[in-house]
């Protein structure tokens, strides 16, 4: 067994195993993930066979844990602990001195003995766009999502702002932002991010983007009750959560600047 840093030809096997979960997650996330904190990303091996996977990502002063995976038939090994520790001590290292993640009920007590504990919940919803003219698009500059999203995170996050900016659709208006990313033969809503009284108005506009009946699906903070009322309200429905989760410096996080998060629980 050795652990070693994560590179581009561990991609395949890492989505293969990531696809047998049900994941969510694609090739250009690992792309950032490699040119933005690739001293954070680990493989752990058995003989010439890469059975397990961590991945991490620093924005500011925090930190992002994401993609810990192991193969089912290496559980129960320590693999995952492992693997979490120098995840987190990579950050810590690097300076994050609040280090974020969203865990499943099977990963929670790994998660609650390193000493994180639960801020909110994170909500999936899963919905369908809607036909009608598409809206128009306005200029947004980067700086000004980057605010946007600090305001709810606490910290500057504009290299992931960026990156999913180039990738998606940005749709804007006084009161926030929405990026609308396309994924598979869908589309993912996020980030999307600023004050709750023209948030309706963005997801509004991202539903006449996608088209009639193309899914769209959101991870969303729960804490963020105007957001789960109007999800529910432009028929989304809830199919699944999780627990968003932190360890050290408490973040300053508001939820009801946060209507849906950048990633699929990868990145934030």
């Amino acid at each position: 067994m050795e652990v070693r840093p994560f590179s581009g030809e561990d991609i395949p096997a890492f989505l293969a195993l990531a696809d047998a979960e049900g994941w969510l997650c694609d090739r250009w996330e690992f792309d950032f993930l490699l040119g933005a904190f690739p001293g954070g990303c680990f493989t752990l091996t058995e003989g010439d066979e890469a059975v397990a996977f961590v991945t991490s990502v620093r924005y500011g002063e925090s930190g992002w844990i994401g993609n810990l995976i192991v193969d089912d038939a290496r559980r129960g090994r320590g693999y995952g602990t492992l693997l979490m520790h120098r995840a987190f001590d990579a950050l810590l290292a690097a300076g994050a001195k609040t280090v974020w993640l969203t865990a499943s009920v099977a990963g929670r007590p790994l998660y609650e003995r390193m000493g994180f504990r639960e801020a909110d919940r994170v909500v999936r919803w899963r919905g369908t766009g809607q036909s009608g003219p598409h809206p128009g698009e306005e200029p947004v500059r980067l700086e000004e999502m980057a605010r946007l999203d600090r305001a709810g995170w606490g910290d500057d996050r504009q290299s992931l702002i960026a990156a999913v900016a180039a990738r998606g659709t940005v749709l804007r208006n006084g009161g926030g932002f929405l990026v609308l990313q396309p994924f598979g033969d869908g589309f993912q809503v996020g980030p999307w991010g600023g004050e709750g009284k023209r948030a309706a108005e963005l997801l509004a506009q991202a539903r006449l983007l996608a088209g009639e009946g193309r899914g769209m699906f959101l991870d969303a903070p729960a804490g963020n009750d105007p957001g789960a009322a109007l999800l529910a309200g432009s028929g989304f429905a809830p199919a699944g959560t999780t627990s968003l989760m932190y360890a050290g410096a408490e973040p300053a996080y508001l939820p009801a600047r946060i209507f849906a998060l950048a990633t699929m629980g990868s990145m934030g």
